[in-house]
């Protein structure tokens, strides 16, 4: 995934292949691996020949797909929350204050435009 998202655009197996080849990965064990990717739908593929490999998403969100996931799978949601927050900086705590009140501001518009 760390090759796809550097590139920025659509890639065949053999540069990615290429750009690990200090690892002597074979391009078989490359094709195994994006197939793998593509079918958890973290990557797709065009039709073309060679096959064009993308991420369908962005790194963040990947990320925050995790979040989401990991926050999913805890038995007290409030209770893991309160921990991760209480391990940010206050640089970090700051952001989400701002994310949070944006986020607050959004829904309360599209709650007056919708009613």
């Amino acid at each position: 995934m760390e090759r796809l998202w550097a590139a920025g655009e659509p890639v065949a197996a053999t540069r990615i292949r290429d750009d690990l080849a200090d690892r002597g990965i074979a391009l078989t064990t490359v094709h195994t691996v994006l197939t793998r990717l593509e079918q958890k739908a973290f990557v797709e593929h065009d039709d073309s020949r060679p096959r064009q490999f993308r991420a369908r998403g962005t790194r963040e969100e990947h990320v925050a797909g995790l979040m989401h996931e990991v926050l999913g799978q805890a038995g007290d949601r409030q209770a893991a929350l309160a921990r991760f927050v209480g391990g940010v900086d206050p640089a970090e705590a700051r952001l989400l204050r701002e994310l949070l009140a944006a986020a607050d501001a959004a829904a309360d518009s599209a709650d007056h435009t919708a009613g």
